[in-house]
């Protein structure tokens, strides 16, 4: 179900902060902060505050690879 989820959110142009959170994994605190440090550039659409898909897409891959501990 959270794949199908995923996907359905993944369609969509843009994402709400709760949907942000839910299918990039960073929390909110975390996704306010990366707003704050222009990361990311957070939409509004009257009250309600959108983040643009392929942007929150392309952050993520732009942050360094961990490496495993073994």
């Amino acid at each position: 179900m959270f794949r199908h989820t995923w996907v359905n959110q993944m369609n969509k142009l843009a994402v709400t902060i709760p949907e942000a959170v839910q299918i990039s994994g960073i929390g909110r605190t975390v996704l306010y902060s990366i707003f704050k440090s222009g990361g990311l550039k957070p939409r509004k659409s009257g009250k309600r505050t959108l983040v643009l898909v392929d942007e929150l897409e392309a952050y993520l891959k732009s942050l360094p690879v961990g490496t495993s501990h073994d």
